[in-house]
């Protein structure tokens, strides 16, 4: 399983410089899962796709700024939307994939092979507008749970290593069906329209202090009722919890930065350092300058 370098696809745009390195991989009859780390060099904008398997991604580090992503063939060309820690790619469809400035990223993939998802539908999954949205950022934790157990077990194979591999990616199947099949095309009761999630998801990307529910409730022009309630029936889960987690990624990648932890605090609205650095270190568990000291010490990767 030792590291093996590969081109990762070309870029549509920007003439970077890219490579994949595969530090671990295990193939089993239904997926081939990897661990790997991504090299760039400048602003990323790629073309992904995969002929004949599901490319299954979990970001095990902080996505580059501003990771957003297009079906090319489905979609206006300016259309963009959020990639989030998991996302799904299905074969055939194209994707363009954007962030900004130099960056890293390490993920678990778990390539799966259309058969394991087929089994589960009365033939092939129609990939509507509603689906590829959603496979941008999935939220299930059952997913996410599988595919950091898929890591673990990368990282640190056992006996019967493959054996276990082909449960997880079988259950990851399993997991992925049923989240495709609860999503329709008519948006769920009570939901947010995507144009106002979009809305919060662009505030939210801005460096400064944590937009309150007011300004989020007249950014959507609705009451604050109505976006508490909408928000959890569009993300499943609260707009706090939400906006806490944009919050606290925005601080990780700042930290990975050369900026001052004063500067870093006083960016992100806290009233003091003292203040930011006992709000990372609840969320964290460490301190911003042991994130930091660990993040030196990581070897450094890249994503597309």
């Amino acid at each position: 399983m030792g590291a093996m370098e590969q081109p990762v696809k070309q870029p549509v745009k920007q003439p970077v410089k890219q490579w994949m390195t595969v530090d671990a991989e295990i193939r089993v009859p239904v997926a081939q899962a990897q661990l790997v780390r991504f090299h760039l060099v400048g602003p990323a904008d790629n073309l992904l796709r995969e002929e004949e398997a599901y490319w299954l991604d979990l970001c095990l580090t902080p996505r580059p700024l501003n990771a957003r992503a297009c079906y090319l063939d489905r979609w206006n060309p300016h259309r963009f939307e959020r990639l989030g820690k998991v996302f799904l790619l299905p074969p055939g469809e194209t994707m363009q994939a954007r962030s900004d400035g130099n960056s890293s990223q390490a993920s678990i993939l778990c390539h799966l092979h259309p058969e394991a998802i087929r089994k589960w539908f009365d033939g092939d999954l129609e990939w509507t507008d509603r689906r590829l949205e959603a496979s941008l950022d999935i939220q299930d934790a059952n997913v996410r749970g599988l595919l950091l157990r898929l890591a673990e077990e990368l990282r640190r194979p056992g006996f019967a290593s493959a054996t276990l591999v082909e449960l997880i990616t079988a259950q990851l199947a399993i997991e992925l069906s049923r989240y495709c099949a609860a999503i329709t095309e008519q948006p769920a009761s009570g939901a947010l329209a995507p144009w106002r999630i979009r809305l919060i998801d662009e505030r939210l990307r801005e460096v400064r202090e944590a937009p309150t529910l007011s300004e989020l409730a007249a950014l959507c022009n609705l009451s604050v009722r109505q976006l508490t309630r909408g928000f959890r029936a569009s993300r499943g889960c609260s707009i706090g919890d939400y906006v806490a987690s944009s919050r606290l990624d925005h601080a990780k990648r700042l930290l990975e930065s050369e900026q001052s932890v004063k500067a870093i605090a006083y960016s992100l609205g806290f009233a003091s350092p003292s203040g930011f650095c006992f709000a990372f270190r609840r969320a964290m568990g460490q301190t911003p300058r042991q994130f930091r000291q660990q993040v030196s010490r990581s070897p450094q990767v890249a994503m597309a």
